[in-house]
């Protein structure tokens, strides 16, 4: 069993920044891959980002690449999101997941936490 809990959302004006976090605990081993999904109201959950848990490797949305980043603390057993020049379309609730295969689809993965909401405004 692997639990995942997700902090850093909050409320940014657009152009700001934001760090996400998900601890994980349990046995999530190290040929795990972490995604990072978001859902905004009305709508599907949708990929964002894949960190590969053992080199680090990452994979992005085309929505969100050379603004967001992951990266893994293997210490800490927990995956990080910088969120960068933000924008009110990036308000969603963003879920991590934990899962074998690196991919972008929610059937990927297995383990999945609680949510954090991120809101932008302009």
């Amino acid at each position: 069993q692997v639990q995942l809990v997700e902090s850093g959302g909050g409320l940014v004006q657009a152009g700001g920044s934001l760090r996400l976090a998900c601890a994980a605990s349990g046995r999530t081993g190290s040929s795990s891959r972490m995604g990072w999904f978001r859902q905004a109201p009305g709508k599907v959950r949708e990929f964002v980002a894949a960190i590969n848990w053992s080199d680090g490797r990452t994979y992005y949305a085309d929505s969100v690449k050379g603004r967001f980043t992951g990266s893994r603390d293997n210490v800490k057993n927990t995956v990080y999101l910088q969120m960068n020049s933000l924008k009110p379309e990036d308000t969603a609730v963003y879920y991590c997941a934990v899962g074998s295969r690196f991919g972008r689809y929610a059937y990927d993965y297995d383990y999945w936490g609680q949510g954090t909401q991120v809101t932008v405004f302009s």
